[in-house]
C-alpha cells in the first residue's frame, strides 16, 4: 500500500514515516500545502494522510479541491485541532476519517489499513484466497494454515495481487506498492519477488501475461 503523508512538523512526520515503513507500507511524504497539490495529481496513493495547519496552503484547502477535483482516494485527517466543530468541518469537507495528535501508531497504522480496505470494497481485516491467507495487521502468511515465510517485500507483493484477485498489474504498478518516489529500484525488482513467491507458492499461483503485468487468477487451475 502506497502512503500520502502531508506533514510540515518533522519530528512528527520522521517518526510517521519511520512507523509506516516498518510495517511494510510505502510512503511518499510532502510538507506543505502546495506540495500537496502537487502529489495528489500523480494519483498513485491508497491512503493520505494530511495535516491541517500547512505553510501555503491549509489543509482543509487542499481537502477541499483535492474533493472538488474528483479525487477518492481515502483521507486520514491527523491534527492536534480536537474541537467537535473542527472535526465535523474536517469530515463534511470530505475526510473518512480524524485523528487527533498526539496519537499511538498503533492506531494510525489500524485506521491506514481500515483506509485502504474501505478503498477497495473489502471489509474483512484479513486477505484469504486459493489455501493463502494473508493477516494484514500482523503481517503473517499462511499456506494451507501452515505458517508461510515471507520478507516484507514479498508479502506486501503478494497482498497487492490478492487485494482483490483477478486484476493484472503492471509491474510499474508493483513498484508503487513498494516504494516511494525518493527509492531506488533495479529494472528486475518485481520479477526477482514474483519468482521467490512461485517457489514458495507454486509456479501455476502467480500468471505471468504477457506484456501487461501479474495475476493471481480468482481461482485455481
Amino acid at each position: 500500500m502506497n502512503v500520502l503523508l502531508i506533514e510540515d512538523d518533522p519530528m512528527i512526520g520522521d517518526s510517521i514515516v519511520e512507523g509506516l515503513r516498518g510495517e511494510g507500507f510505502a510512503v511518499d511524504w510532502v510538507r506543505d500545502g502546495e506540495a500537496a497539490q502537487i502529489a495528489l495529481m500523480t494519483d498513485v496513493h491508497d491512503v493520505i494522510l494530511l495535516d491541517l495547519g500547512l505553510p501555503k496552503r491549509s489543509g482543509l484547502e487542499v481537502l477541499r479541491s483535492y474533493r472538488g477535483c474528483g479525487g477518492k482516494v481515502g483521507v486520514l485527517i491527523i491534527t492536534a485541532r480536537d474541537s467537535t466543530a473542527e472535526r465535523v468541518q474536517g469530515l463534511d469537507t470530505g475526510a473518512d476519517d480524524y485523528l487527533v495528535k498526539p496519537f499511538d501508531l498503533e492506531e494510525l497504522f489500524a485506521r491506514v489499513r481500515a483506509l485502504g480496505r474501505r478503498g477497495i470494497g473489502r471489509a474483512q481485516p484479513d486477505i484469504v484466497h486459493r489455501g493463502v491467507t494473508l493477516r494484514m495487521a500482523t503481517r503473517a502468511a499462511f499456506k494451507d494454515d501452515a505458517p508461510l515465510p515471507l520478507s516484507a517485500r514479498e508479502f506486501t507483493v503478494l497482498a497487492a495481487l490478492l487485494d482483490p484477485p483477478g486484476r493484472v498489474l503492471s509491474r510499474a504498478q508493483l513498484e508503487q506498492k513498494l516504494y516511494g518516489w525518493n527509492d531506488g529500484v533495479e529494472s528486475n525488482t518485481i520479477d526477482v519477488y514474483v519468482h521467490r513467491l512461485r517457489k514458495k507458492l507454486g509456479a501455476d499461483f502467480i500468471r505471468n501475461v504477457r506484456g501487461v503485468g501479474y495475476l493471481v487468477e480468482m481461482s485455481g487451475s
